[in-house]
């Protein structure tokens, strides 16, 4: 009983030094009810820790680290099938695009502990990769591989296909790029306000932690040491295309 309230204790005094060095405008809303499980404040913005406490009584980190196991994301074949998809899905929806230099692919083929946003340049023919959630509804049990993709209101899921990538805003999540879906499969994104925008959630030391990233509300969320990347390279009328694409 004394070690679980002590590990209890360090897991709340790290959790909240933590938040404590979030910018306020990267921090997003966490499940109420998971952060007051723990005694922790619930911060703003949206998305969930790993972990559900209502069936994991004692939430300890990952012991004594989550070492990933071997991934073909960023091989030279991987990174050609990035390119080539990207290539594929410019000109398919070329028409719809004001931007063609950078294409975003979304592979949820690969799980969240892995680099899985690549920025495929088609004009240097190289791709850079960053970590993004998936949406909690894509995954309910938290087991860091999307399951689903949906498009229904209310689903908290992510949603296949192709997106414009439009200006800068800023809202409920902080500086975000709005997205317009152009596909069937993602056609509600703008009502159901799919966006890109950095989270605390997404982060290497999650990973280190718990093995996995967090889950966003079906948006398109990156580590907040990442996302300036996306608003000066990926916004702007470019395009992102979310699918399990290997």
């Amino acid at each position: 009983m004394d070690q679980a309230l002590g590990r209890r204790r360090l897991l709340k005094g790290s959790m909240m030094v933590g938040a404590g060095l979030l910018a306020p405008g990267l921090i997003s809303r966490a499940s109420a009810q998971d952060l007051r499980s723990l005694g922790l404040p619930v911060p703003g913005g949206h998305g969930v820790m790993p972990g559900d406490p209502a069936t994991m009584p004692e939430i300890a980190p990952v012991s004594p680290a989550f070492t990933p196991p071997p991934s073909p994301v960023g091989t030279p074949e991987y990174n050609r099938r990035v390119l080539a998809a990207a290539q594929r899905q410019v000109e398919r929806v070329r028409n719809k695009l004001w931007r063609t230099d950078l294409v975003g692919i979304a592979d949820f083929s690969r799980p969240s502990w892995e680099p899985r946003l690549h920025f495929a340049n088609l004009e240097n023919g190289t791709v850079r990769s960053f970590l993004v959630a998936h949406g909690k509804g894509s995954d309910p049990a938290h087991q860091g591989w999307l399951q689903s993709f949906s498009s229904q209101y209310g689903s908290l899921a992510t949603s296949r296909g192709a997106y414009l990538t439009c200006e800068w805003y800023t809202g409920k999540y902080g500086t975000s790029i709005r997205l317009v879906g152009l596909d069937p499969d993602n056609t509600t994104a703008l009502e159901r306000m799919i966006v890109m925008h950095s989270a605390w959630y997404v982060d290497p030391g999650m990973i280190t932690k718990w093995g996995k990233i967090g889950r966003s509300d079906g948006c398109f969320a990156m580590a907040p040491a990442d996302f300036n990347e996306a608003l000066w390279h990926l916004s702007g009328g470019r395009l992102l295309f979310a699918d399990r694409i290997v």
